[in-house]
């Protein structure tokens, strides 16, 4: 049996490839975004007192967000439940969840299922910071069980588009799939 192998190219330029729908996809489609790591194409926005979210892109046809999550020395984020699918891979330093035996640290790759709560935190001196990629709601929870707030794409919007307001920022559209 052969090994698998990467397709060969030997093409180091723009190739032109037949595409029998090319004119419906330039009339309707959407090109991806870029997003560069400056703060001035995605700042830094307070969640809480210990944390930061760096919005990265905003899908509202399927309440998609993706982020990364910044918490600056030990600290937690509250209990959670997912109405959708998360990944997420380890950046900076390290956290867990209460509810699971294992700890996420760069390089490393969670998911997260529909219906699953628990509570992340970070006992790391140095905090840490993780890429999220999610889809639907986030419900949090306090102490007592009892549901606070729903977050979804329209609350992570309005989230970075006030803080924008707020600090005489022009939100970026390339965020915006």
């Amino acid at each position: 049996m052969a090994t698998m192998t990467a397709p060969p190219s030997s093409a180091y330029a723009i190739v032109r490839v037949p595409e029998l729908y090319g004119e419906l996809i330039g009339r309707k489609g959407v090109e991806g975004t870029y997003v560069g790591s400056s703060e001035a194409e995605s700042p830094w926005v307070p969640f809480g007192d210990n944390a930061a979210i760096r919005h990265l892109a905003f899908d509202v046809r399927q309440n998609v967000y993706c982020n990364v999550l910044w918490i600056k020395g030990p600290g937690v984020i509250g209990t959670h439940k997912h109405r959708g699918p998360v990944w997420a891979v380890g950046l900076e330093g390290s956290f867990r969840y209460l509810e699971y035996d294992w700890v996420c640290r760069p390089g490393d790759f969670i998911t997260e299922t529909p219906g699953t709560a628990h509570t992340l935190v970070t006992d790391d001196p140095q905090g840490m910071k993780a890429l999220f990629w999610m889809q639907g709601a986030n419900e949090f929870y306090d102490a007592q069980g009892n549901h606070v707030e729903t977050l979804d794409v329209w609350w992570f919007m309005n989230h970075y588009e006030t803080y924008c307001r707020e600090n005489g920022l022009t939100p970026n559209p390339q965020l915006y799939l």
